[in-house]
């Protein structure tokens, strides 16, 4: 094979190699167009359930917001895909023009075979050639040559016919794309047109939203002021928790003054001004067992369990936008869990307080406070043990499903309750 025609071959593959690249990136492309119909088709089914309220709340006005969204993004991947189309509808209308042109100069280079041959086609003429022949050797070669020529018809012959299958398929190809081509055009614009639809339904629906906006917001600062109430009782349990520990410690001080004020003739005073006041980290961890509990509960960060068998979390700690510009500060989190629901202590300890749907548990210097419980199983000054169950999980009434609120804190601190449970 000569240099052109090695050269005319890697340039067929390398284009073919292209093809399967590119095709393997439409396929990525339409999973990703696939996710976000399913993502789409969801969300529609949920706002059409709620088509025969009168209002839709924030997370609806929210979820067609985000259906906008989705459907801009299926536009964006269609681009892609088009893009990706007609870039192998160039790369394979040039493929076929150079087949074509490889395919023209083939049948050149035929015909002046074929018009040779004609002329030689005799047994005598060939017989001629070879006896007009100057030597033996001269005599083989114009045999040889006459062999090479003949097989060199039937190679010409079978690159003509292998070139012209590869235009077939090539052109087949061109055909399917423009099809696909064709379809996603369609697809793109009735995705515009539903978008245009869309966004005049999400305008009306958040007008009217704002129009109720301060009535909601009267509502909600209501349950926010209710969630302030607990979280204050919660901390004022810590609070007391920590003075009654002080207190226990600033007797054991003063005994201890007394005591080394008669063994040294100071007095009381001048003695205590010596032992400092000790912070509520140390004087809640001042015995050796809430020394211990303290080592152990911290040690186990990142590997607490969850105080409920599944769930999942739905509410984050910190701050947040509630609804309708509404912020709430959570010094916990709310885990989604099943109805009735068994609620469990994460780690060993000492209830401290019970009040209402709430249970306060000390683990030394650290707390955890388990809410929203539809009933509660253990009492104040019980010592419980890790997967111990406390009460059961109550549903919220706005969700429509199981919550409990679950804190962690460190003395007074609030901690993120996310970083110590198990993964």
């Amino acid at each position: 094979m000569d240099f052109k025609k090695i050269l005319f071959s890697f340039f067929f593959v390398s284009c073919l190699c292209v093809g399967m690249v590119a095709a393997q990136s439409s396929a990525e492309l339409r999973k990703q167009r696939e996710k976000i119909d399913a993502e789409i088709a969801e969300i529609t089914k949920v706002l059409r359930a709620k088509t025969q309220e009168k209002l839709l709340s924030q997370q609806e006005v929210n979820a067609l917001s985000r259906q906008l969204d989705l459907r801009e993004d299926k536009i964006s991947t269609i681009n892609s895909e088009l893009r990706l189309i007609n870039g192998n509808i160039q790369a394979n209308t040039k493929v076929v023009n150079q087949l074509k042109a490889e395919l023209e100069k083939m049948r050149k280079d035929y015909e002046k075979m074929i018009l040779f041959a004609f002329r030689n086609k005799s047994g005598y003429n060939k017989l001629m050639f070879i006896f007009a022949s100057k030597d033996f050797n001269q005599a083989f070669k114009r045999v040889k040559y006459l062999q090479q020529f003949n097989d060199a018809r039937k190679v010409k012959a079978a690159e003509i016919e292998n070139t012209k299958k590869q235009i077939e398929l090539k052109i087949a190809q061109l055909e399917r794309d423009k099809q696909t081509q064709n379809k996603l055009l369609q697809e793109q614009q009735a995705e515009k047109n539903i978008i245009a639809k869309d966004r005049a339904t999400h305008a009306g629906e958040l007008s009217q939203l704002r129009k109720e906006e301060s009535s909601y917001k009267g509502q909600l600062s209501k349950k926010q002021q209710e969630k302030k109430r607990i979280d204050a009782m919660i901390q004022a349990a810590i609070r007391r928790e920590i003075a009654e520990e002080r207190r226990k410690a600033e007797e054991a001080r003063k005994k201890a003054a007394e005591e080394e004020a008669k063994r040294t003739g100071k007095t009381v005073a001048e003695v205590e001004k010596t032992t400092p006041r000790k912070s509520d980290s140390e004087v809640l961890r001042s015995t050796p067992e809430a020394a211990r509990l303290s080592a152990d509960f911290k040690s186990n960060r990142g590997r607490l369990p969850w105080p409920v068998g599944q769930g999942n979390i739905v509410r984050d700690f910190g701050f947040e936008t509630v609804e309708r510009g509404v912020g709430m500060d959570n010094m916990d989190v709310a885990i989604r869990t099943g109805s009735n629901a068994a609620v469990k202590v994460v780690f060993e300890g000492e209830v401290v307080q019970v009040f209402g749907n709430v249970v306060v548990i000390k683990h030394g210097e650290y707390f955890t406070s388990y809410g929203n419980l539809r009933s509660v199983s253990v009492g104040r000054g019980q010592k419980v043990s890790r997967g111990q169950q406390i009460g059961t999980a109550a549903e919220d009434p706005d969700l429509g499903y199981s919550v409990v609120n679950f804190g962690v804190f460190q003395g007074q601190s609030a901690m993120n309750p996310s970083s110590w449970l198990a993964k």
